[in-house]
């Protein structure tokens, strides 16, 4: 069965050092000797064709089950070689049969009604919370950061993140916000404390409920800032802001429709919304089989030709759009970084499974977004087109005030950290 795989490696793996042990204990070196080894072993007979089939769900299994185990170099150098070669190359064995069916059957994966939704986050935002503070930054902001320069830590790419998005939302003290996926609650506080509005989060999570209400209690900003248990498509009032960090790669293509029409009645007239989702730039496609099943069931990265149409049809100016392309990446790389170092920690929560999995999991989706095209959008959107000034300026200044601001405010820490 390795006679595949070989085949295989041998018409992908062109520049870089591989070197791939099968299960009689023979090397096989692939590449053109450049760059940092990478390498691993075959130890389940039977992964070799299943990789070559479907390597996008076998080979993240194989790790994960011990049926390929590292020889040189870590899971992340591994995966960096072979995607380096897939960006230019076309995609190794049954990637595009089987990736053709997986958009034949997005829209049925991806239904989340009401009730399903609920289910889908609780796979994952429901793990222990020790766990995210192994390597999260202490807010527990859960999505792309916003590197302002090079060498700024987590916590810094992390605050710029909110301030960035605070900026674009022009918020005027008093304003009613909405925080769609409030998460563990940190921008939430963060808008309510350094911009002076009256938040309602909105998140699906019981963890992160619990986590996010225990914080305003704690910093003494109940009264402004409201945390629910609730699916937003259950809400009835209008806010003057609507902001959606990380949430949206819940939602599903079919329920794009309700989403924006939703966001819709939810703005006052003159009210502005900011969007941010992860994107993929090379146009509408699927869902990665293996991290459909492992880490985020009924999620979908969406285009933005797949976005665009359903504000333009939802009665909707699309006022502002920026793409973070390399941030995620630089996100990702910190997160990796710290549950390597906390790897030990994790394993005694969970098990080794466990953390072979969240390593791949890390270490796939940096590099998707190094090498595959992933990146983020921030989208504005308003009801009204006369709700914001003519030229972006006043981001800029709004970014310099609140700066000066949170620049001088306590870090929101959460609460294990406190």
């Amino acid at each position: 069965m390795f006679a595949v795989l070989n085949q295989a490696l041998k018409k992908l793996v062109q520049t870089g050092h591989l070197t791939v042990t099968d299960a009689n204990g023979r090397a096989h070196v692939y590449g053109d000797g450049s760059g940092k080894p990478a390498g691993f072993k075959i130890v389940d007979r039977k992964a070799p064709l299943r990789i070559v089939l479907d390597p996008d769900r076998f080979f993240g299994e194989a790790y994960m089950d011990g049926g390929i185990v590292l020889t040189e170099g870590t899971i992340y150098d591994v995966l960096e070689l072979l995607l380096k070669n897939i960006e230019h190359r076309p995609s190794p064995g049954g990637t595009k049969f089987f990736n053709n069916i997986r958009i034949a059957m997005k829209r049925l994966d991806q239904y989340n009604p009401i009730g399903k939704a609920q289910a889908n986050v609780a796979h994952h935002y429901d793990l222990s919370g020790a766990l995210y503070d192994l390597f999260l930054d202490r807010d527990r902001q859960y999505s792309c950061a916003y590197f302002e320069t090079p060498d700024a830590s987590l916590e810094d790419a992390q605050l710029a993140k909110k301030r960035h998005l605070a900026a674009k939302l022009n918020i005027k003290p008093g304003m009613k916000v909405l925080d769609i996926g409030s998460g563990w609650g940190g921008l939430g506080l963060y808008l309510a404390e350094t911009c002076g509005a009256k938040v309602t989060g909105v998140t699906l999570s019981e963890e992160q409920h619990k986590m996010s209400i225990e914080r305003a209690r704690q910093r003494s900003v109940s009264n402004t800032v409201d945390f629910r248990l609730l699916d937003y498509r259950l809400l009835d009032e209008q806010f003057d802001r609507i902001v959606s960090v990380g949430m949206f790669e819940h939602v599903g293509v079919g329920h794009y429709k309700e989403f924006f029409r939703k966001c819709r009645a939810l703005l006052k007239d003159d009210g502005i919304a900011v969007l941010h989702s992860i994107n993929r730039s090379d146009g509408p496609g699927a869902t990665s089989a293996w991290t459909k099943k492992y880490i985020f069931p009924g999620g979908y990265i969406p285009a933005l030709s797949e976005v665009l149409p359903h504000i333009e049809k939802s009665g909707l100016y699309v006022t502002d759009i920026e793409i973070l392309r390399l941030h995620y990446a630089e996100t990702l790389r910190e997160w990796g970084k710290r549950f390597a170092a906390n790897r030990h920690r994790a394993k005694v929560i969970y098990d080794e499974r466990f953390c072979r999995m969240w390593e791949f999991y890390l270490a796939g989706a940096e590099t998707a977004f190094r090498y595959s095209g992933m990146n983020n959008f921030q989208i504005q959107f308003a009801r009204n087109q006369h709700a914001l000034p003519m030229t972006r300026n006043y981001m800029i200044a709004e970014e310099e005030r609140l700066r000066a601001i949170d620049s001088k405010s306590p870090r929101l820490k959460s609460v294990p950290a406190e």
